[in-house]
């Protein structure tokens, strides 16, 4: 296969047909970076109105180290995977620190921020600083895996190591970010899993999958990590209008709000519902809706009973927690759920959004498929 006759057939084919999105054609590797890690696990339809108003809000890498926590995850409330915000709001910190607000171009000195991994640092030093660097995520293995008809896929490592290695020596020293972005562009539009166009494709002629007949065999498919069912019950207590929501603590969705749940034993969860509100000092009513919201979690799915409530007691001030000084954190709050700036979990909006009804599972996000391993 012709290198050369090959970047030249899909390069015209992006500069042609790529789609018009709000981070293409920027140069600004703040702005880069941000689209690239929201497009982690999120197709682009979902990142597209978070992108706009998250670069609103935070115009500048400057603007959002200044940021608290808090109003991070509020801007990106309702994407999910959370752990991708703390990361970038903490690299922005790291970048004004350690490198006087600008974002390094040095490989090295990128990879070492927080949440960067091998796909992160090509994508945006590759298409903000013109740095000769692979960038794969699964639309862009795919589509290597057929072109040479590679039985490797990403999610395995050895398979993994092989693709990258493809990725680099394809990789041009000139335009390597619109490279990148033309063989994620291919893969995203149509060399998709399922049912790729073939005929459309600009370089059909130099794919050796195509040429086998393997096209619907790669990549391989390697085997996904079951899913992890999870009963809870949600006790959804109103107020004038509000909503009551707990903060969460713990490794997944810390610092996110949601109504008070427990997990769902052998018996009726109300007794534990109600001692989880006595402890935050309110007495409420509680009622069984017969809702049940399900949810998809990376790998957990969620199935979550929905309580109706409203306190008993005149008074419903939230109490601050036990032995807490008066400074301490909040962990309890009335909200309202269609307000901006409260960091709601993708979870609290379907149980507060319209009275818990039921709802179909949750899919994962399918859009740019996650990179290997790191960003």
């Amino acid at each position: 296969m012709s290198g050369r006759a090959l970047r030249r057939a899909l390069l015209g084919w992006y500069a042609r047909h790529r789609r018009a999105l709000p981070w293409r054609g920027v140069r600004d590797p703040y702005r880069i970076w941000v689209s690239e890690v929201m497009l982690q696990q999120t197709r682009i339809v979902a990142a597209t109105p978070y992108y706009r108003a998250f670069v609103a809000r935070f115009p500048s890498l400057a603007a959002l180290a200044r940021a608290r926590p808090a109003e991070v995850l509020a801007a990106w409330s309702g994407l999910g995977y959370y752990r991708r915000a703390r990361a970038l709001h903490e690299a922005a910190r790291q970048v004004v620190r350690e490198h006087g607000g600008r974002v390094p171009d040095d490989p090295a000195a990128f990879a070492r921020l927080p949440g960067v991994g091998r796909y992160t640092a090509g994508a945006v030093l590759s298409i903000a600083y013109h740095r000769p660097l692979p960038a794969l995520d699964g639309n862009a293995a795919r589509v290597l895996s057929r072109l040479e008809a590679l039985p490797a896929s990403v999610r395995d490592a050895a398979g993994a190591r092989r693709l990258w290695e493809r990725a680099a020596a394809l990789v041009p020293p000139e335009r390597p970010g619109d490279w990148n972005q033309a063989l994620m562009e291919l893969g995203a539009t149509l060399c998709t899993p399922r049912a790729p166009r073939c005929p459309d494709c600009p370089v059909r002629r130099h794919c050796r999958a195509r040429a086998l007949g393997w096209t619907d065999r790669l990549p391989p498919v390697s085997p996904r990590r079951a899913g992890e069912r999870v009963r809870l019950a949600y006790a959804v207590v109103t107020r004038r209008g509000r909503v009551l929501m707990t903060r969460r603590e713990g490794p997944l969705l810390a610092g996110l709000w949601e109504p008070p749940g427990v997990e769902v034993g052998r018996g009726r969860p109300e007794a534990a519902l109600r001692r989880r509100l006595v402890a935050l000092g309110l007495r409420v009513r509680l009622e069984r809706t017969g809702a049940t919201v399900r949810h998809a979690i990376t790998h957990r799915l969620i199935e979550a009973e929905v309580w109706r409530g409203e306190p008993s007691a005149p008074s419903s001030r939230v109490l601050p927690p036990r032995g807490a000084g008066p400074g301490a954190a909040v962990r309890a709050r009335w909200v309202d759920p269609r307000a901006p700036g409260v960091a709601l979990s993708a979870l609290a909006r379907k149980l507060a959004g319209d009275g818990g009804g039921a709802r179909t599972p949750a899919t994962p996000r399918a859009g740019r498929p996650a990179p290997p391993r790191g960003g």
